[in-house]
Formats: C-alpha cells, structure tokens, sequence
C-alpha cells in the first residue's frame, strides 16, 4: 500500500488530492503515552492498530500518532510490539473480505486465495477455514511449504471452475471462478464488472478495535502468522522503501523509532 501511495498509485485513482506531500504509514503498534476523556487506556498500555485512508497529512511512519480508541486493540502480552506491528492492516482486511464471502455453501466450499503467501492473502487462507471453506492458496513454487503450513492446499496458477475466488481484483481471478460463484477483490480500484453470474465484492479495509483484538490474540497463540521481514530505523525509511520495490520480501519490513 505504501509503495503505491509513493509511487503515485493511488494520486492517479483520485484517492490522494494532495500533490505536494501525504501520509506515509498504516499499521503501528506501541505504548499510550495519554488519553483522552472517557478512555480506559492507563498511559503504558500496548495497543496496535491501523490508519485508513489516502488523503492524510500524516502516517504511522512518525514517532507519535493521535488515534481513536475505538480503533486500535491491545497487544497480548505473549506478543511483542514488533510481531505485532505487522497484523492489524492485513489481518483486518482479510477477517472483513472473509466476512463478505460467509459460510461456505453446501456443495460449493472451494475457494481459491489468490497471493497465499502474501501479506493479506496468508491470512484469509487460515480464517477462510474457520467458516467451511476448501481453501488451495495459489503462489509462487518456492511458498509451496508456506502455504501448506497454513492448512490449505497449493496450485501456481489460478485454473477454472472455483466457487470462489479471493485475492487481487483482477481479470485472470475473476475468469477462474466458475458460473454463479463469488469474488472478492482486495485491490481498491474500480469493480470489476459482473458477469456469467458471479457475485463481485470488493473489500475496502476499515479499522476494527474488537475484531484486531481477536486477531491478535490469535497471532499471540501461532494460530496466524506474525511475519516479520527486518527491522529498520525510522530513519531510514527511504531504504526500506527500495528493498520492498525489489520484491520477493516476504513478511513485512519493521520501521523502529
């Protein structure tokens, strides 16, 4: 998301209306130095969350952010604050896209994830479970172990005739999914047309305090993954930027003040 908003993805989209300068960041986890009028959150407390949108002065890249209770959880003790960092954006995305795909249906329970081994899609091939789904995480040969580790099948190359498709918001995953399926794209862009009958979502991410405290816990207990690429002074922000231009990362770059 970051490297898009740099990069002037989402300018051109119209989601970003200031041309000189704009937030930078998204997820963050740390310690309440204070709070406000009618917030149980003693100073010292962890908490993580996430800020959403586009068109922001500031990001989570800072030393201090000004956040509403209401959308950040607090941090199990069996979690530090650098596992913790890395969840709440993706996790939240993925709990909320599997929330709009529901129960699986009786009969029709296979789902493609898309990206399995990526950032958001690892975390709707385990939570897809917890609601019937036949998850098989689509990925690069080399995540084959990855991916499988999270309980789900694998395949390199997205196919046909799935019943549901999660992932990218993209022509390619919305032909894999069979007549009267169902996708659900992640990518905030335009909506992909509907066709042949399937039903297209598309997942735009909103913090959640009660919903990232569930899903930290579950990072706390193993139960998701809580991948952490490096840890890199805030200071040198600019090189974390290049190494993840790169790609192949997997897990997520951690900024330290």
């Amino acid at each position: 998301m970051d490297l898009g908003v740099a990069g002037g993805v989402f300018h051109r989209l119209g989601l970003v209306d200031q041309p000189q300068h704009t937030g930078l960041g998204w997820d963050f986890a740390g310690t309440v130095d204070a709070a406000g009028p009618g917030v149980e959150l003693p100073a010292g407390t962890r908490v993580a969350g996430f800020l959403d949108g586009f068109d922001r002065d500031h990001g989570s890249h800072a030393e201090h952010l000004l956040v509403s209770a209401a959308k950040i959880a607090v941090v199990p003790d069996a979690l530090d604050l650098i596992e913790a960092a890395v969840v709440p954006l993706n996790a939240t995305a993925a709990a909320q896209l599997v929330a709009l795909l529901g129960e699986a249906p009786a009969g029709a329970r296979r789902l493609l994830v898309t990206g399995a081994a990526g950032a958001v899609g690892a975390y709707v091939a385990v939570l897809a479970q917890d609601r019937g789904w036949q998850v098989t995480g689509a990925a690069r040969a080399a995540d084959e172990p990855f991916v499988r580790g999270l309980g789900a099948d694998f395949a390199t190359g997205v196919g046909r005739g799935w019943d549901a498709v999660a992932g990218a918001l993209q022509e390619d995953a919305l032909r894999a999914v069979r007549d009267g399926g169902r996708f659900v794209g992640v990518q905030p862009a335009a909506r992909l047309p509907e066709e042949r009958g399937v039903t297209v979502e598309v997942l735009f991410a909103r913090p959640d305090g009660p919903i990232l405290a569930r899903l930290l816990e579950r990072a706390a207990t193993g139960e998701l993954p809580a991948r952490v690429h490096a840890v890199t002074p805030l200071a040198e922000a600019a090189d974390a930027y290049e190494a993840m231009a790169k790609g192949g990362v997997r897990g997520r770059i951690v900024l330290v003040p």
